[in-house]
């Protein structure tokens, strides 16, 4: 009898607690890596949708402010084909036409997230004003990619749906 009590208290209690104290560490992990996705996802959707705004929205006066401070979203081959695409054609283009536009993301949601890449998906509203005419508005659909480079959740690609 005293042999039990002795394996009881020395083996199978401590084996007990050994296994609770590492279950109560894998909850913690769990719970640690759900809030860290759940919060990449949530930064890379907001990313997204500032950035799109940002890209997709200026004004004939202030085109190359607009549109200059737009490529501080991008990165990768897609910042280099915006500033070219920017300079040849949107800012000569908005400048003699006196056209302007103004964007908006009605709905955003994400694809994927990982650490360090997202997918985000969104709905954009975009009024394009030409001159005096009547404004135009189009409705569209945006794959963006965006690649988190030094904290910052950057566009990679763009690509409409």
């Amino acid at each position: 009898m005293r042999v039990v009590k002795l394996l009881i208290a020395y083996g199978l209690l401590p084996g007990i607690a050994l296994l609770l104290a590492g279950g109560a560490g894998f909850v913690k992990w769990h719970e640690a890596t759900a809030r860290g996705a759940a919060s990449a996802r949530a930064e890379s959707v907001q990313a997204a949708t500032e950035g799109t705004i940002a890209l997709l929205s200026y004004r004939p006066d202030t085109v190359e402010n607009d549109l200059e401070s737009a490529r501080g979203w991008l990165t990768g081959t897609f910042l280099n084909a915006y500033t070219q695409l920017i300079h040849d054609m949107v800012i000569p283009g908005s400048k003699q036409q006196q056209i302007s536009a103004a964007a908006t993301v009605p709905a955003a949601a994400s694809v994927s997230t990982s650490a360090d890449h997202a997918v985000v998906l969104l709905f954009v509203n975009q009024t394009i004003m030409v001159g005096h005419d009547a404004p135009t508005n189009t409705a569209s659909s945006v794959r963006v990619a965006l690649d988190k480079i030094d904290g910052r959740w950057l566009i990679a690609r763009f690509d409409p749906v």
